[in-house]
């Protein structure tokens, strides 16, 4: 190793190890150190219940990571990154055994919301069919990084972006259409009637019709190990197993570069009240399970889905997300559920499958919603508690043991509300840079946010070489 270093990378997730591999593909010399046993932050898989069960802790249905601007351009498939796309993306079932989806086919979609709301589904989505490249790259960026790619098409989508979800909505006149939207936009942890909830609802609309909402083969680790392998083929190192308490704990290092919360980010490199007014939001209760075989959907679309919505009305996923932010306990929770071993069987013994799910709750919630949360599944899938062999329960003190990023069991890194939807950590010209020239952020806290897609971390990584480039001084490769 040379005697001082280009860049070290704090916290191993998505984020961190793209941020290393951006610096590393530029001859930059970089070592990574992460507190977890493993490289993966919120992209992990793991034997959460009986042997042979493989969960995903966190996420698990990926379709920013495979539209991901950042992904495209590294050979991860080459390091052992395989996805594979369900029949159906999401299947969104009502009580009366129906069911709305979100297919690969505009159309598919469209007819199954209904003859009142198809046109007017094929209508919000058409102006931005076929130019997925150019709106992935111009959105999923902080705003401040010079001009759109696509001017026209960026501002187009913005305008119906920047709505509320309930207002956008309000284009469609049945219970279908808008229970799909409900759900897409709940993905933000916020109430629909927050400001960019549609956008985060069209977002993954078009993610569905463009590039699918995939699962990696063996779990969403997978992902975490092939940037983790692609970074070492690159001359990278990566220690494991190490908690970093403060700056100087760390090798002398030219940056220092954080996959972290904005909190312990202050914290470690002694910044004090720099991140005072960044907001956490409401967290979410998550179960994984080892079924003795799959889920017993009423209606049959679900049977095909890789992912499922439960909520199932807009009025009830509204009223779900508000409790959780108004800190209430759970009454009827929006579920986001996952089936992975459906088209993946390595994730379960032979006839066997886990299931993924999870529902919002205040942050810091201690109580337990195993019974309302399984309650809402019967409702969806008689007989579901018969199949159940084991589970894996994990409320908002649980999910941020497990992940420090997750203050309280916020798995967003920070609350999708107000100013701060658009602009944090907090206003600054470069978001990724802090009061210490030296120190950089680059988790899901920086822009364009959360999601498994490695973009803050590539924005990050730009700003640290940039000021390395400026320094001066050239890269030290090992």
């Amino acid at each position: 190793m040379p005697s001082m270093l280009d860049a070290v990378v704090v916290g191993a997730g998505p984020n961190g190890l793209t941020a290393a591999v951006e610096l590393a593909r530029r001859g930059f010399a970089v070592q990574v150190f992460e507190a977890a046993p493993a490289v993966g932050g919120g992209a992990r898989t793991e034997e959460l219940t009986l042997p042979g069960f493989r969960h995903d802790p966190c996420s698990a249905v990926h379709p920013l990571a495979i539209g991901s601007p950042a992904f495209d351009a590294m050979p991860l498939d080459r390091h052992g990154l395989e996805w594979i796309q369900p029949d159906l993306a999401l299947a969104h079932p009502f009580p009366d055994g129906t069911a709305a989806v979100l297919a690969a086919s505009v159309g598919e979609t469209a007819m199954s919301l209904g003859p009142r709301d198809a046109g007017a589904y094929r209508r919000l989505l058409a102006p931005y069919l076929g130019h997925w490249d150019s709106l992935a790259r111009d959105f999923l960026r902080t705003p401040w990084d010079g001009l759109p790619r696509d001017p026209y098409r960026w501002a187009r989508f913005g305008l119906d972006a920047i709505q509320p979800a309930t207002l956008l909505s309000r284009r469609f006149r049945g219970e279908k259409a808008r229970g799909l939207l409900a759900g897409l936009a709940a993905h933000a942890i916020a109430p629909a009637d927050g400001i960019a909830t549609g956008g985060i609802a069209l977002l993954f609309a078009l993610a569905a019709h463009e590039r699918g909402w995939p699962i990696p083969r063996g779990g969403s680790q997978a992902i975490s190990d092939a940037l983790a392998s692609y970074l070492r083929e690159l001359g990278g190192t990566i220690t494991t197993g190490t908690e970093v308490k403060r700056l100087d704990e760390l090798p002398p290092a030219r940056a220092y570069v954080f996959d972290t919360s904005p909190a312990a980010l202050a914290r470690i490199a002694g910044l004090g009240r720099a991140y005072q007014g960044y907001r956490y939001g409401a967290s979410c209760f998550k179960i994984d399970y080892a079924l003795s075989g799959p889920v017993p959907w009423t209606a049959e679309e679900p049977r095909r889905a890789g992912t499922v919505h439960i909520g199932p009305t807009a009025g009830e996923i509204d009223d779900a997300l508000h409790r959780a932010v108004d800190g209430r306990d759970p009454r009827a929770p929006f579920l986001i559920t996952a089936q992975s071993s459906l088209v993946d069987p390595s994730r379960a013994p032979e006839g066997k499958h886990v299931f993924w799910v999870y529902g919002h709750v205040p942050a810091g919630w201690q109580g337990d919603a195993t019974e309302v949360i399984e309650r809402q599944l019967e409702r969806f899938a008689p007989g579901f508690r018969d199949l159940v062999l084991a589970r894996a329960v994990a409320g908002p003190p649980g999910i941020a043991q497990r992940n420090a990023n997750y203050v309280d069991g916020d798995i967003a890194c920070g609350a999708f509300a107000g100013l701060q939807t658009v602009i944090r950590p907090k206003l600054a010209r470069v978001p990724y840079a802090t009061a210490h020239p030296a120190v950089f952020l680059c988790s899901s806290a920086t822009p364009p946010g959360p999601g498994v897609h490695g973009m803050s971390g590539h924005h990050a990584a730009k700003a640290v070489w940039r000021r390395l480039r400026a320094s001066g001084e050239p890269g030290r490769r090992r």
